[in-house]
Parts: structure tokens; C-alpha cells; sequence
């Protein structure tokens, strides 16, 4: 089921599916990226368990663009809580890609009671510094060509699944009206703060919440050592690492990503 709600002020798209533990999958932060875009080998899996949710962050996929909107962690942070509020989940895990991570991680600092678990994968974190693969994220101009470019190069280590269609929906999604434009502002803009991800040692530790790290072993866009960092740091945290995999463990590794998650998230609690 795909429906619209207001999430206090943002009009927020979102997927859901299942029944049971509420589970909240938070995408990353591409170009053309949405919760579709990121999730669609996931959300029915996980849903033979649990009550999956997949929202389109403020500034990507389907959710309005409301004038005036300061892209910035808490921004999405006070939009992923809202939209909780107005699902009426007191409470819910987090599965995070990329940014995603980011905000669950930025969630449970600031809301620790609305987090069960959460799952990190290819989340930035402590150790992060711009790479090769992130710069060339940030610096994609629209074509097909560049998409096509961008997907083949940065995020995966199997080459066959950045197919046609892939490359033109993406792409497609890239050029939405107010897409790209939301897109450079949120991490170009001076006026705004979508790049100011940084997380220190302390905050790091401070989050006592269940978590499992998922991350590439060939991921150029947020190294894997960042994974062994924040599991050194994380006071009750796991870590899998996927070989032969980029920064896509959630499409690259669908039916090892979607086991290993669904096992840890239907834990004890």
C-alpha cells in the first residue's frame, strides 16, 4: 500500500505493508533516490513478519517540498517522528541506508523511548571522511548517461543489476520538478545543513540501543572501516560484513540482507 499523511506539515509518502512490530525503513540519500528506490527487494520480505513503513524523506522521492524547508538531520529526524505520530507508533525499529543510518542514529540520541533496534547499513559514522564515492555523489549533473555512470561506478560490485531500467528511473526521478534542486540545496546550499552528518565518539557511545552494522566490504561510498569503528563504539551492537558487495547490502544481497535483518528484529526483545 503506497499513501500520503500529513507528518506535521509535510505532506510525507510512504509505503506499508504487514502486521506486527512496527519497522521503519529509512532511505539514503542519492540521486533519485526514494523508499521504492531503495527497499523494493525488502518491504515484502520483511512484511511476512512485521509492520514495515518506508517514508520518502522531505526532499526526495514523492513527499512534498514544502516552501521554505530547512534540510537538515533534525528536519528529518522531526518529519520520521511525526510521521510515527501520525501512523500512531509509540514506538518502532529502524532499518537506516546511508543517511538513513544517520538519522536512526540521530533518533535514538534524541528519542531514545520511540527506538526498539536498529540496523546501520552503510551508515556514516565516526572515522567518516569525504571519499571518492561520495564526492562523486554529490557531483552528479543530470543525464542518463551520468546516472548510468554514477550506479555502475559507485554502488555496486555486481554489475548485472544496474540494468535499462534501473538507470532510467533513477534518472528519471533525478529530474523530478524540484528533484535536483532540493538535492544541491540540502548539501550545497550555505543555507541550509543536509551534509553536516558528523557523530563523535561520545554520542556514539551514549547509544545503548540493540543495533546490527550491515555494510559492504567494497563500499566506495562509505568505507567499511567506519563499520568497525562504530561497533567498537556502540555500547550493545553487532556487525556483518557482505563480500563482494558495494554500498546497495539491501539490493546487491536482498535475500541475506532480508533473512539476517528480519532474524535480529524479531529477537527477544
Amino acid at each position: 500500500m503506497t499513501s500520503t499523511i500529513d507528518a506535521r506539515g509535510i505532506r510525507t509518502h510512504y509505503h506499508e505493508a504487514g502486521t506486527g512490530r512496527p519497522v521503519l525503513l529509512l532511505h539514503g540519500s542519492g540521486p533519485g533516490v526514494s523508499a521504492w528506490a531503495n527497499w523494493r527487494l525488502n518491504l515484502s520480505a520483511l512484511a511476512e513478519r512485521f509492520r514495515v513503513v518506508a517514508p520518502d524523506l522531505v526532499g526526495f522521492g514523492d513527499t512534498e517540498r514544502p516552501a521554505g524547508v530547512y534540510y537538515s538531520l533534525d528536519t528529518w529526524v522531526d518529519q520520521v517522528v511525526a510521521l510515527m505520530d501520525a501512523l500512531e507508533m509509540p514506538r518502532a525499529s529502524l532499518v537506516g541506508n546511508s543517511l538513513g543510518g544517520r538519522i536512526g542514529l540521530r533518533l535514538a540520541e534524541l528519542h531514545p523511548e520511540r527506538v526498539d533496534r536498529m540496523v546501520l547499513m552503510g551508515a556514516p559514522g565516526v572515522g567518516m571522511t569525504p571519499t571518492e564515492g561520495l564526492r562523486a555523489l554529490r557531483a552528479y549533473q543530470p543525464s542518463e548517461e551520468n546516472m548510468r555512470r554514477l550506479l555502475l561506478d559507485c554502488f555496486a560490485v555486481d554489475k548485472s543489476i544496474i540494468t535499462d531500467e534501473l538507470v532510467r528511473t533513477r534518472y528519471e526521478a533525478s529530474v523530478a520538478p524540484g528533484a535536483f534542486e532540493a538535492y544541491r540545496e540540502m548539501f550545497f546550499s550555505p543555507e541550509h545543513a543536509g551534509s553536516e552528518l558528523g557523530i563523535t565518539e561520545d554520542q556514539v557511545r551514549a547509544v545503548g540501543h540493540r543495533t546490527l552494522l550491515v555494510h559492504g566490504r567494497e563500499d566506495k561510498v562509505v568505507p567499511v572501516e567506519v563499520a568497525w569503528n562504530m561497533v567498537r563504539l556502540l555500547p550493545d551492537a553487532d556487525l556483518a560484513v557482505f563480500a563482494r558487495c558495494g554500498h546497495w547490502t539491501q539490493i546487491e544481497r536482498a535475500g541475506d540482507f532480508n533473512k539476517l535483518v528480519a532474524d535480529f528484529l524479531g529477537g527477544t526483545p
